[in-house]
C-alpha cells in the first residue's frame, strides 16, 4: 500500500530538512501523535532509533528508525505506524526559494489485511495530506 503527497512549503529546503530531521517535532504537526523521542544518543543521523506513542486509532508504542539521511534532499524512516510496518520518505526539491516536499508513504500490511488495504488508503492519504499541511503552516509562519 503505496502513496505520495507532494506540497510546497515556502522555506528553503535546509529550514525544511532541519525541521524534518528532528523527528521529536513529529507531534507538533502529526495530530495522531501525543509524543516522539529520541532513543539513541548523538544528532540524528542513520540509524537512529525514536519511540513515539500514537493516540489515534487507537494507544499504542512505536518505533521508528532512520535509515537514509541526505541533508536538505531526503529522508527515510522505517517503523511501524498504527502496528503496520511502514517506510516514509521524504525528497525535498528547492524551487526558486521554496522547498517542493514529496512524502512517500510505503505501508506493508500482512498478507490478511492485503484486501482491506485499498480501503483504507484514502483515508490515510488524507491524513497524511492534512498532516502535512500543518507543517506547511507551522514552517511558514516561524
Amino acid at each position: 500500500m503505496k502513496f505520495t503527497n507532494t506540497i510546497t512549503i515556502e522555506r528553503p529546503p535546509a529550514t525544511v530538512f532541519a525541521y524534518l530531521a528532528n523527528l521529536e517535532n513529529l507531534p507538533q504537526w502529526n495530530y495522531a501523535l501525543s509524543e516522539t523521542q529520541q532513543v539513541t544518543p548523538g544528532p540524528p543521523g542513520v540509524g537512529t532509533r525514536y519511540r513515539q506513542i500514537r493516540t489515534i486509532p487507537v494507544h499504542t508504542e512505536e518505533s521508528l528508525e532512520i535509515i537514509e539521511l541526505a541533508p536538505n534532499r531526503k529522508l527515510t524512516v522505517q517503523g511501524t505506524l498504527s502496528s503496520l510496518p511502514a517506510i516514509l520518505t521524504y525528497t525535498l526539491d528547492a524551487t526558486d526559494g521554496t522547498t517542493a516536499l514529496t512524502n512517500t508513504v510505503d505501508i506493508r500490511p500482512p498478507r490478511p489485511l492485503n484486501l482491506l488495504a485499498p480501503i483504507a488508503l484514502s483515508r490515510v492519504k488524507s491524513a497524511v495530506a492534512a498532516n502535512l499541511a500543518v507543517l506547511k503552516q507551522l514552517l511558514e509562519q516561524s
